[in-house]
């Protein structure tokens, strides 16, 4: 979806350039290891500092702390990253990297003008996502992209949202209720207590059944779909994967040719809670969908579906176990969110400004530009780091600390056009503007109704700290950093 762009095309066109991950990381990147041993960054030469502080790379001579592009590449920068925005943010607001030859954008204020400049900044870089996804609207700007965004777009949103709410709400209680079933390898009963691991018991996997179902996709096809899913992400990291990624693509459009010849004869429906069709599949919505007076090619309906697959997992994917992650972390918070399910929404959109698994958007400016007395070439690489702007300090008070009750923080409906009125704004996470993610709406509501399902059907959840990943003192649980977190290790009682 259009703010996977993080997703896809950072993680593609600047796999090789490592602080193409620091604009974007995702579940493409695989989590480093997090404990006191797992961090090696003696060969940066950037010793691992306590969250929040950054280490001194030394000072102009009128005082400026002078940052070293060699940190993005280090692991320090992927546990404790903002202390380091807060030095671009500063002193650095358009922040020239000659290591890896783009720039930052980092200030909250400079990425919404950048993002709603449809002239300026227009284009995404070519050919980041078009290799393993096919021909999708990512890199496409103007009436072009409107026109494709919409094609898709409708269906995850307003109405069409709302018939889908059913299908989300079963898919998650039916995974939930089938806990005591999972694996041994995720799930261990001692002692009338529970331990599991939220990611690969349900989080990991209950977005992908969520889009499958959308989309139309016949049960049966739940396997194959996880396989186009992860060998999809995997492809647009590295040409190591980018094979894979390809054969997985090949795949599924040769599936969903067949499947899109059927549903052009005989389309297929969603049901309500009481087996009432509701609505029509979006593979058989998009089978009836025609541009410029002419229906869409299998082709052109593969690459929407492709991109779908692509970014209907990852953002609900993290929102969801950062969010858990979070707020059992804080146990005030967790208990207001059990007492009030109307938080939700606000742990939700805090958790996306805080811990945010959608790290950004690279563009190419049209022409030359001058910002902050940076001057930027035409057709130069640049990130807007949305990481950085959901902490910019201008515009939301103690950013590293999360705060469902923040009341700098906007907390109603995703608007493309974002929110800043009477001291509160939108964080950032899904962008603003033309290519805000038109899936935003459902990823807001797989992991609110998803997360409120889980935490209810849960007695007395809390972190099991053992299991979980530590920070460099060996002790302490690790920060989220840049990455999502990949796994959630818990206690809840069975009695």
């Amino acid at each position: 979806m259009d703010s996977i762009a993080s997703f896809l095309t950072n993680m593609a066109d600047e796999a090789e350039a490592k602080p193409g991950r620091e604009a974007g990381a995702t579940a493409a990147t695989e989590r480093k290891p997090r404990g006191a041993a797992g961090f090696k960054s003696a060969e940066q030469g950037f010793p691992l500092m306590p969250v929040g502080e950054a280490f001194d790379m030394g000072h102009a001579p009128d005082g400026t702390p002078l940052l070293d592009p060699r940190i993005f590449d280090a692991p320090e920068f992927y546990r404790n990253p903002y202390p380091y925005y807060k030095i671009m943010r500063d002193h650095y607001p358009v922040y020239f990297d000659k290591l890896h030859n783009c720039y930052y954008v980092t200030r909250y204020d400079d990425i919404t003008a950048c993002y709603f400049d449809d002239e300026g900044f227009n284009t995404i870089p070519k050919g980041s996502s078009s290799g393993v996804l096919g021909n999708t609207q990512l890199e496409l700007s103007g009436v072009e992209h409107r026109r494709r965004r919409n094609l898709y777009g409708q269906h995850l949103v307003g109405k069409s949202l709302d018939n889908r709410l059913h299908a989300i709400q079963s898919i998650a209680e039916e995974m939930i209720d089938d806990f005591a079933n999972l694996d041994e390898s995720i799930k261990q009963d001692r002692n009338g207590v529970r331990t599991i691991d939220v990611g690969r018991a349900f989080a990991n996997e209950f977005p992908i059944r969520v889009v499958c179902d959308v989309l139309g996709f016949p049960k049966e096809s739940r396997k194959d779909f996880y396989y186009w899913y992860n060998s999809m992400m995997s492809g647009l990291g590295g040409s190591e994967t980018h094979h894979q990624g390809l054969e997985a693509r090949q795949h599924l459009e040769e599936y969903v040719g067949e499947l899109v010849e059927e549903r052009r004869k005989n389309p297929t429906y969603l049901y309500d809670a009481n087996g009432k069709p509701v609505s029509k599949d979006v593979i058989s919505k998009l089978c009836e969908s025609q541009v410029d007076g002419d229906y869409l090619s299998t082709e052109e309906i593969t690459s929407n579906i492709a991109l779908v697959v692509g970014g209907g997992g990852e953002t609900t994917r993290g929102a969801i176990l950062n969010m858990g992650y979070l707020l059992l972390q804080h146990p005030d918070q967790f208990k207001a969110v059990m007492e009030d399910d109307g938080l939700w929404d606000s742990a939700f959109h805090e958790t996306l400004r805080h811990s945010t698994p959608i790290g950004g958007q690279p563009r190419h400016n049209s022409f030359d530009i001058e910002l902050h007395g940076v001057k930027v070439p035409a057709g130069s690489l640049v990130n807007m780091v949305d990481f950085s702007a959901n902490h910019d300090e201008r515009i939301f008070k103690d950013p590293e600390t999360f705060n469902i009750f923040r009341p700098d923080l906007y907390s109603g409906k995703l608007l493309r056009s974002g929110y800043r009125k009477e001291g509160r704004c939108s964080h950032m996470a899904f962008g603003v503007g033309p290519h805000l993610c038109p899936g935003a709406w459902i990823s807001h509501q797989e992991a609110v109704i998803g997360s409120k399902i889980l935490w209810h059907k849960l007695k007395n959840p809390r972190i099991n700290v053992e299991k979980m990943p530590k920070d460099i003192d060996g002790a302490s649980l690790a920060p989220i950093g840049l990455i999502s977190v990949k796994e959630l290790w818990i206690d809840y009682d069975l009695n």
